[in-house]
């Protein structure tokens, strides 16, 4: 299986997962090799690799593919985690700032799943199925007022994976989506540990905000055989910081 942006944070902890769960794990890294092959070395079990690859670049996303699927003898599950979350307010961002972030944070959260999914198809098919597990985000739903283009990108990987599992199921390919809130990673660090931070925890009435293992639990089972037909789902896992219809 591969796991996009698997250096640190949710990533590493659903590299963590599936590899004790006794798969072998493709990490992939954009810039951070070392953090990579260090995921990867503190992995249970034997065969697993690194890839590295520009997500943004659509033939880079071909490769580390099609690599992890040479290295691992096959795909059989895809965890698109990568992503990218940068402040842009609308009332205090240039218009070149503001084009900048949403370029990089659509390319990034959403174009760059939708080109590894579409690369793993051939892959998931030729073993008879599989799963394709994307990671998107509370905001997608309550909003992103600081961060648009991230909300938004968020809600367009929501809408993609539901496109997908109906696209999909008749071939064996199951497609889910965990949506987080706050978890405690390198992303949210700045947060957690500033004047909002107390603010923050106390959105949930358990006091505080997920761990990156809680998401990877979510991530696992949506990629069981036993979720086939949960396919189309999105779980959330935001201590009841936020409630849907």
């Amino acid at each position: 299986m591969l796991v996009t942006g698997a250096s640190r944070g949710i990533g590493a902890a659903v590299a963590a997962a599936f590899a004790a769960a006794g798969d072998r794990v493709a990490v992939h890294c954009g810039r951070s090799r070392e953090a990579a092959d260090r995921v990867r070395a503190g992995l249970p079990g034997h065969g697993h690799a690194v890839v590295q690859a520009d997500l943004t670049d659509p033939d880079a996303v071909r490769r580390a593919v099609d690599e992890a699927a040479d290295g691992l003898g096959g795909l059989d599950v895809l965890v698109n985690n990568a992503g990218v979350f940068e402040a842009h307010p609308p009332l205090r961002t240039s218009y070149e700032d503001w084009q900048a972030s949403w370029s990089r944070t659509l390319a990034t959260n959403l174009t760059a799943a939708a080109n590894a999914t579409f690369c793993a198809i051939p892959h998931l098919r030729a073993r008879g199925g599989g799963a394709v597990v994307n990671v998107s985000s509370r905001g997608a739903f309550r909003g992103e007022p600081e961060c648009p283009a991230y909300g938004a990108s968020k809600a367009g990987l929501n809408a993609f994976g539901q496109s997908m599992a109906q696209a999909l199921a008749a071939h064996g390919i199951s497609v889910g989506t965990v949506a987080p809130g706050f978890v405690e990673t390198d992303m949210a660090r700045e947060v957690l540990t500033g004047p909002r931070g107390d603010e923050v925890r106390a959105q949930s009435p358990t006091g505080r905000v997920a761990r990156p293992e809680e998401v990877a639990a979510a991530v696992l089972w949506l990629a069981a055989p036993e979720a086939a037909f949960s396919t189309g789902t999105i779980i959330d896992v935001n201590g009841a910081s936020y409630l849907r219809s």
